[in-house]
């Protein structure tokens, strides 16, 4: 496993930001709010990224980031909490995650929120591998990499550059 290449560097991830930003803005563009879920650690690390680049391109939409936390070996959903603690009902929610594969977590992480009684749901990714097991899909992608099970995909966030290898 020690071998490791460089999938995407960070001036490509940053465009890749970017291009997600403006498709949410254009979705959500007649909005007053839309809240943004990360699931911990690295979907909210990527959420991070994609909060601070829709602030810095509108101004109209009030956008909320919260983190998702939850147990993706025993993902059910009393071993779910989400932080800061708000009132979701009937908000328009993105849940965000690195890395898209069996879809075994997302899939339990929007069952949560549709628990919530939110009123829209959207998925992103930055990267889906196309392995899975559930019925559950990304809206937006910042990358489809057909790899095999063996191969791992691991993202790398530094303070304001991210890393995507192919281990």
């Amino acid at each position: 496993m020690g071998n490791k290449s460089l999938i995407l560097n960070n001036d490509d991830i940053q465009k890749k930001i970017a291009r997600i930003s403006y498709q949410i803005i254009e979705n959500y563009y007649d909005e007053k709010e839309v809240v943004l879920v990360g699931l911990s650690k690295r979907g909210f690390l990527f959420a991070e990224f994609i909060f601070k680049k829709l602030k810095e391109i509108n101004s109209k939409i009030n956008f909320k980031l919260l983190e998702l936390n939850i147990n993706k070996n025993n993902p059910n959903q009393s071993n779910i909490s989400i932080k800061p603690i708000i009132d979701l009902k009937n908000k328009k929610v993105i849940l965000i995650d690195d890395v898209l594969n069996s879809g075994r977590t997302l899939m339990h992480a929007a069952a949560y929120l549709l628990n919530q009684n939110i009123s829209k749901m959207n998925t992103i990714v930055l990267v889906d591998r196309r392995h899975r097991l559930f019925p559950i899909k990304a809206d937006w992608v910042g990358l489809t990499l057909s790899t095999t099970l063996q191969e791992h995909i691991r993202v790398n966030f530094e303070k304001d550059n991210i890393l995507i290898y192919l281990e």
